[in-house]
């Protein structure tokens, strides 16, 4: 046999090796081939530390968790700087849970040569998915290994404490202790805290700091994932699941929302469709201030913009409780600087405001209106409150008969999103008074401007091209997020 016989069969036995690898890695194929899961990339290249995906059954949620996982361990993360040696939890609501989801996808994805031990805390070691896993140890691209440790909620608070950790991923929701315990567990090393999960346990502390992010944390970064997101799902398949379950089921199951009893005032809003990025606001374009006074609670102001086609954009706030009206009217008036908003001859400035800041309280001698007045702010308290009246005026600039918006928020104005998210009906027959200063303002300014437009029978040839434009640009939000 020839020396070039001998390299060609080494070389064909090399490939054959490869191949039969990149069969058998699952890894490799992972969003690969034609059909991607555009959901599931976002939720990797997003950059940020606490990333959560909210899915319903069957979206691909818990399949990016565990690649999430398995890339970090194995330093082999596309879109991220990669550590050797790291250490991460996947933590999972029970044992049994553990071993038949999270547990199942992990060592789906780690090819048995990059395992370099595996500890059980029962069955055996050659056979791990047929117990429950405590560690498993891997093989480190960059050098070193890496290990990734199993925890389930069941067994407590006292069992997450202790350890320094790069990444933790929930795979279901957990109890708060457990999470505020695993945001510890991630500081020194500045990790990462990444959850998938479908909410079917109503309005909880995740609703609360992830979803609307009371705390506006600039680490937060949310994603819902539904069926139709899912390319490996037959169409014929999500008609039949969706068949087979009532509307309050299909929220939390297919569209992974989170679903209250009374519902969302204004389930309209979209911050896929209604928030926007900032852009320079013409001056022609300032219709106005809308406050919500407030000294105990949150004062809401905010700055709304007008274009030619009656368009209404929200493009500053300002949002605080516990001050005084010094503060308020400094804030408010620093707004009006930074955004050249105009002013009066004698330099003051004019806002629409709640009529009960006309009302004097025993601990002042003069009302909020002529407090603000006499630091250059002129209230305007010839608001219409009709409650009912404004809400279908919200609705209405929400989402016209031809599916497009005519209200935009930018997207600094994170307090009025927030409000919208979180603005439910009560049992009676009005929303629950709670967090609604933004709400109530909105409508104020709202109920001053004429009802939106009607369409044309016949739309223009700008008309046209616009609304062109506009359901464009919504479609690629939606492809993006």
């Amino acid at each position: 046999m020839t020396n070039e016989s001998e390299l060609t069969l080494k070389l064909r036995a090399v490939e054959e090796e490869l191949a039969r690898r990149r069969a058998s890695d699952r890894l490799a194929r992972y969003n690969a081939g034609k059909k991607k899961h555009k959901k599931q990339l976002a939720f990797h290249r997003c950059k940020k530390r606490n990333r959560w995906v909210f899915g319903g059954n069957r979206s691909g949620k818990t399949e990016c968790g565990a690649v999430e996982a398995v890339w970090m361990a194995r330093g082999i993360h596309p879109y991220r700087k990669n550590k050797r040696d790291v250490f991460g939890w996947v933590v999972s609501p029970t044992q049994q849970v553990q071993r038949d989801v999270a547990q199942k996808k992990i060592l789906s994805y780690l090819r048995p040569d990059v395992i370099a031990d595996i500890v059980m805390v029962s069955g055996r070691k050659d056979n791990p998915a047929a117990g429950i896993v405590d560690q498993i140890a891997v093989k480190n691209a960059l050098g070193g290994t890496s290990v990734i440790g199993f925890k389930s909620c069941d067994q407590g608070r006292e069992r997450f404490q202790g350890s320094s950790l790069d990444f933790v991923w929930f795979d279901e929701e957990p109890p708060r202790d457990i999470y505020e315990e695993c945001l510890m567990r991630v500081l020194d090393k500045e990790g990462d805290i990444f959850g998938t999960m479908t909410p079917l346990k109503g309005l909880t502390f995740v609703y609360e700091e992830i979803y609307l992010n009371r705390g506006n944390n600039p680490q937060v970064w949310y994603e819902f994932m539904e069926w139709a997101d899912n390319p490996y799902l037959s169409k014929k398949e999500i008609a039949m699941l969706s068949a087979s379950m009532d509307a309050a089921t299909l929220e939390s199951r297919r569209y992974g929302r989170f679903a209250a009893r009374e519902g969302l005032v204004y389930p309209e809003f979209d911050e896929r469709v209604h928030v926007v990025e900032p852009f320079p606001v013409p001056a022609s374009w300032q219709a106005g201030i809308a406050i919500d006074p407030g000294l105990k609670n949150p004062l809401s102001a905010h700055f709304y913009a007008v274009d030619f086609d009656g368009n209404v954009y929200v493009v500053a706030e300002h949002y605080a409780a516990g001050r005084d009206i010094d503060y308020h009217a400094a804030a408010i008036l620093a707004l009006c600087d930074k955004l050249g908003w105009k002013r009066d001859a004698r330099g003051r400035v004019e806002a629409i405001i709640d009529s009960a800041a006309s009302q004097r309280t025993l601990a002042a001698e003069k009302s909020v209106a002529e407090l603000f007045a006499e630091r250059g702010i002129l209230a305007d308290m010839r608001v219409d409150k009709d409650l009912f009246t404004g809400i279908e005026r919200v609705k209405s600039y929400l989402n016209r008969e031809n599916g497009l918006p005519d209200l935009y928020l930018f997207s600094g104005c994170v307090n009025m999103i927030r409000e919208f998210k979180s603005y439910f009906w009560g049992s009676g027959d009005a929303p629950v008074k709670r967090d609604d200063h933004a709400m109530d303002e909105l409508r104020y300014f709202l109920m001053s401007r004429p009802r939106p437009a009607q369409e044309a029978a016949v739309p223009s040839a700008v008309a046209r091209d616009k609304e062109r434009r506009i359901r464009a640009l919504l479609r690629s939000r939606r492809r993006v997020r």
